[in-house]
Order: C-alpha cells, then sequence, then structure tokens
C-alpha cells in the first residue's frame, strides 16, 4: 500500500488569522481509497475560536472513509476535461499525468470563498532531508522594487531563507529572498511552524550544525499574467533536520485512531 498524506488547514480570517492544521487526509490513489480525519488541531481551534466542522465531514470523532476522493478535495483541482488543464498543470510544474495529491500538494488547495488550505506531509529522507515545493506567498504585498525584482526572476535562481520574528499579521514568519537582498514574499505557514519547532525541540549546537535546520530555495518557474496570482513564483525548498520528526507534534495527532 502506498500511503501518502495531506493536512487541511483552517484560518480565523475574521478576528485574529490564526492558522490551526484540523484534519488529516490518507490515501491509496492506485486503489483508489481516501480517509479524512480531524486532528488534534481541530478540537484546539474549536475550543479557542469556535471553529465549526466542516460541512462535508460534522463529527469531529469519525473515521470517513471513501473510494473516491472527497468532494471537498476533489473540488479543488482542476477537472480532467478543462481544455485549460495543461496551462494549470504547467504553472504547477506537474506532468499531464498528475494526480489530485501532486496538484494539492503543490497549489495549496487555494478557494477564495473559504478559509482553507491544503498541504502536504514532509518526510524526512534517511539522511535528514527533505523537499517541498509550494509557490511564493504574499509577494503583492512588499515594495514595488521587490516586485519589479521579482519580474525578473529565473527559473533556477537561488534565494535566501530567513526567518521573520515580528511579522505585523502573523507574528512570526519565514521570509524568502533575492541574492541581492530583495524581499519577494513569505513561504506558505505550515513550513513556518515547523521551522520555529524545529529550532526549539533540535538547537543548533558546535557540534551538530543541522540540527535545528539548515535550509535552501530556488525559484522553478514563474508564472506570467493571465496566470493566477496565487501562483505567479513557483518555489523549491530544502532543508535538513537531524533530530526532528517534522509534523509529530500534538496538533498533528488524530482523533481517531488506526
Amino acid at each position: 500500500m502506498n500511503t501518502r498524506t495531506l493536512f487541511l488547514a483552517w484560518e480565523d480570517q475574521e478576528q485574529t488569522h490564526q492558522w490551526f492544521p484540523i484534519g488529516r487526509l490518507d490515501a491509496d490513489v492506485e486503489r483508489p481509497f481516501y480517509r479524512f480525519r480531524y486532528i488534534e488541531g481541530a478540537k484546539r481551534a474549536q475550543k479557542e475560536l469556535k471553529f465549526p466542522p466542516l460541512w462535508d465531514f460534522p463529527q469531529l470523532l469519525e473515521d470517513y472513509k471513501s473510494l473516491e476522493l472527497f468532494p471537498l478535495f476533489r473540488n479543488r483541482v482542476i477537472a480532467q476535461g478543462r481544455p485549460d488543464r495543461a496551462d494549470y498543470l504547467d504553472n504547477l510544474g506537474l506532468h499531464e499525468n498528475a494526480d489530485p495529491f501532486e496538484m494539492l500538494s503543490v497549489s495549496g488547495g487555494y478557494r477564495v470563498t473559504d478559509d482553507y488550505e491544503v498541504f502536504p506531509k514532509l518526510v524526512k529522507a534517511k539522511d535528514g532531508s527533505f523537499v517541498c515545493r509550494f509557490f511564493l506567498h504574499g509577494w503583492r504585498h512588499t515594495s514595488l522594487p521587490a516586485q519589479e525584482r521579482l519580474n525578473a526572476l529565473k527559473p533556477g535562481e537561488e534565494l535566501y531563507v530567513a526567518l521573520e520574528l515580528a511579522n505585523p499579521v502573523t507574528n512570526l514568519a519565514v521570509q524568502l529572498q533575492t541574492t541581492d537582498y530583495h524581499m519577494i514574499g513569505w513561504t506558505p505557514r505550515y513550513i513556518v511552524s515547523e521551522m520555529a519547532r524545529a529550532m526549539t525541540e533540535a538547537p543548533l549546537s558546535a557540534c551538530n550544525a543541522q540540527a535545528g535546520g539548515n535550509y535552501t530555495a530556488h525559484v522553478v518557474k514563474v508564472n506570467p499574467p493571465p496566470s493566477p496570482m496565487t501562483q505567479r513564483v513557483l518555489i523549491e525548498m530544502r532543508g535538513w533536520w537531524d533530530g526532528y520528526e517534522p509534523m509529530e507534534s500534538e496538533d498533528f495527532r488524530p482523533l481517531i485512531g488506526d
């Protein structure tokens, strides 16, 4: 069984802009078989901000299983027969036979009509490394010189990864900067929380320089207009965590066990 995992996050856009991982989607795409469970983050969101359970998944303590991808996720990927499907997949840097899990892992499943985001479970290799791809966040809120620099980005261009400790909206954030020090945007928030935990749980030391994390990033492709603004710059980020296991904190634990 070739199981893959995505997480679903909810943002409280009305009051605090807090971000909570709330659900876990496991799949064997080849069978196919899909399973959705709420995780501890949903309980915390409900306790702190009265998070409402999803219409498709009304009970927190339920184990949802299906032979088809649940509509909540299926409606966040482009349909098979759409004439612009090839352009969509090209924007994501994916091949023509990419499955919904591959699409959601990169696109985030954004919809302007709701407050949810999809992100992949980060998986470490034996050497402690991980790789993820995502679209640059928040570039429209950067300076005009930074946006001009963004328009000149080239595939393969190296970027710096920098932890931001005083973001006016989210407090903690991870910036992406060009090598000539233009701050062009941010990573998705799932990367922020994992980097912060890695630094806390496995801090750097003289004998282990990669314990708390070592990160590199580069531009995969730039999608000019009329591509959606949320898909303007595709980034690949690599990291190394020795002594930290990603997405194993309490918030990510399923409310229903195996």
